[in-house]
């Protein structure tokens, strides 16, 4: 079939009926003439339409096979059976991320407010307990089902989520750290060499082009931005705020660059697919992670600075908050934890400003974004309880679709 006339016309009529749709661009043709490139216009018409045009013949074969691993993983009750469960998504450590942030809220809550200690403590071994469940089954991933683990790895969007595992790793760390500090120092070292190696790895992939601009979505955040932020937080309260606003630095000037691509691409692309929506929760997260890592290395910096990454973080969550009903589309999936890492440092950060003498709008503006990270957190939290219990909090061991 002509990639501009046949396959053309079926995809807009399959896009009218209401499914989404992916060309496999290598494995179409058109003829060209001399005034006129017949695949080329085809390329145009489908990445201005198509719900993805970037993945190759290899690429979509790969995704099929693991649609087909996850069929067999699957009963016929729809009960997730032991080997889906050892195919744990990368994308799964988010929750570390929003339960830590939660638990550091609540112990900078201690200091300032003289909320109880225990809730703090309590839910960041919640945080611990939960990273080394999930850091066991995606090992376990690597072990049996090595192939889904290549394929998330390949996929241009899910691969970002394992930077996560450095990360988490990190943030239980920083949780540890009053009580252990040796096993907390080896759980550091570890977390930020598994998540620096993954960033350069990623980043030089990213650099060397033939990416499709609907492929760039807020998890390019991941891999170096949130690495570098949370390495210079965890680095700052085990002693190394030296080495932490170094970290800070690779954080900062990463998420400018990344954000303008973002923006571009959310501006001018195709819109995102209902399943990738909730992972714009992360755009809140660098400016506010962003602003917890200066507090931590660098308490005598301008509070300017500080201040305007805190407003800016507010700004971000007015959007999206704007953008709720767009976003809800999608069903209840721990993808939503997405918003969590972003929405619990909001917490934290003006608090931490108020411990070191902030007495202005700081005031007021800390216990209303505390009272909403708690309450944000646990509606996120009692959904996932109720998918867990429904046997359906973890997803098929397949690929996450290319936007």
């Amino acid at each position: 079939m002509l990639a501009n006339v046949c396959v053309d016309s079926h995809m807009r009529d399959l896009l009218e009926a209401g499914f989404e749709v992916a060309v496999v661009r290598d494995a179409v043709a058109a003829p060209k003439l001399p005034d006129g490139d017949g695949y080329l216009a085809a390329l145009i018409n489908y990445r201005f339409m198509a719900n993805a045009s970037g993945p190759r013949t290899r690429r979509s074969i790969s995704s099929w096979q693991a649609l087909a691993r996850a069929a067999s993983a699957v009963d016929r009750e729809g009960i997730m059976t032991r080997s889906n469960i050892a195919t744990v998504p990368a994308g799964l450590f988010g929750m570390v991320l929003g339960l830590a942030g939660l638990g550091g809220a609540w112990r900078a809550g201690h200091v300032v407010w003289a909320l109880p200690v225990f809730v703090g403590e309590l839910v960041m071994l919640t945080a611990g307990f939960v990273w080394l469940i999930l850091t066991s089954l995606y090992a376990l991933k690597w072990l049996i089902a090595r192939d889904v683990a290549l394929a998330e790895l390949a996929h241009p969007v899910q691969c970002c989520f394992v930077g996560l595992v450095g990360v988490a790793t990190m943030l239980v760390a920083g949780g540890l750290a009053p009580y252990s500090y040796g096993v907390a120092l080896a759980l550091y070292i570890g977390g930020a060499l598994f998540t620096f190696g993954f960033a350069i790895w990623r980043t030089g992939g990213l650099w060397q082009g033939g990416r499709d601009i609907i492929q760039t979505t807020p998890v390019l955040y991941l891999p170096s931005v949130a690495g570098s932020f949370v390495a210079s937080t965890v680095g700052g309260a085990l002693g190394f705020a030296d080495l932490g606003t170094f970290f800070f630095g690779m954080g900062f000037f990463t998420w400018l660059a990344i954000e303008s691509a973002l923006l571009h691409r959310l501006l001018t692309a195709p819109t995102l697919t209902s399943a990738l929506r909730p992972t714009l929760g992360i755009q809140l997260a660098p400016p506010v992670v962003g602003a917890v890592a200066l507090i931590a290395v660098a308490p005598q910096a301008p509070i300017l600075l500080v201040h305007a990454m805190i407003g800016y973080g507010v700004l971000q969550v007015l959007i999206l908050l704007r953008l709720l009903p767009w976003i809800l589309k999608e069903p209840f999936a721990p993808s939503y934890w997405a918003f969590s890492f972003g929405v619990t440092a909001l917490a934290i950060a003006p608090i931490r400003l108020i411990a070191l003498g902030d007495d202005g709008v700081i005031l007021y503006l800390a216990p209303v974004l505390f009272g909403f990270a708690n309450l944000f957190m646990l509606i996120l939290t009692a959904g996932t309880i109720c998918r867990l219990l429904q046997g359906r909090l973890l997803p098929p061991p397949n690929v996450a679709p290319t936007p």
